[in-house]
């Protein structure tokens, strides 16, 4: 490969392990999305593990991550028994799904657990030496949680927009788009 694009491919996979991270996930997880995805064929296990340079466990878990959120798909080739993997390209698909897989999990626990702190400071008898920190904690979680439910409020009707949108295209044209 022409050094130029080999340090292109590199520097690409290596974006793409920084976003992952940002985004709660692996680095690993970013990076073998990057070499399947600028892969031209599909790519087997044993082939992410020469390009990404981890090992094949974590290959493989990261794999299954990346299906489940249906960022990659197993292609069969006959005669062969080995898995072989291709890109979802379609990126509006993919965040929907993380926004979604995000909402459900990471949501839900950090507004239960901010929901729960206010609880505890709202109900606290502190003595008068104490007031001042705990009206300070009162507003600084009372924000926060509201922050957090505006954006929560925020994916889930851009969910439910791209929902509407596509169950529209597919009633007006029969086909998904």
């Amino acid at each position: 490969m022409n050094p130029e694009l080999a340090a292109a491919r590199e520097q690409f996979i290596q974006g793409l392990s920084r976003i992952s991270h940002f985004w709660g996930f692996p680095k690993a997880m970013g990076a073998i999305y990057g070499a399947i995805y600028l892969s031209p064929t599909p790519l087997t296990l044993d082939d992410l593990v020469e390009q990404v340079n981890i090992t094949k466990g974590a290959v493989s878990t990261n794999v299954r991550s990346l299906e489940r959120l249906k960022m990659i798909y197993k292609q069969f080739k006959l005669g062969d028994r080995k898995d072989y993997y291709i890109a979802e390209i379609d990126f509006w698909k993919i965040i929907k799904r993380i926004l979604k897989e995000r909402e459900k999990t990471e949501f839900d626990h950090a507004l239960k657990s901010v929901g729960g702190s206010l609880e505890i400071v709202t109900s606290v008898k502190s003595d008068p030496a104490e007031a001042d920190l705990t009206a300070f904690y009162k507003e600084r979680m009372q924000a926060i949680q509201g922050f957090f439910n505006k954006l929560d409020n925020l994916v889930a009707a851009i969910i439910a927009i791209d929902e509407l949108r596509e169950s529209t295209v597919k009633k007006l044209f029969g086909k998904e788009k």
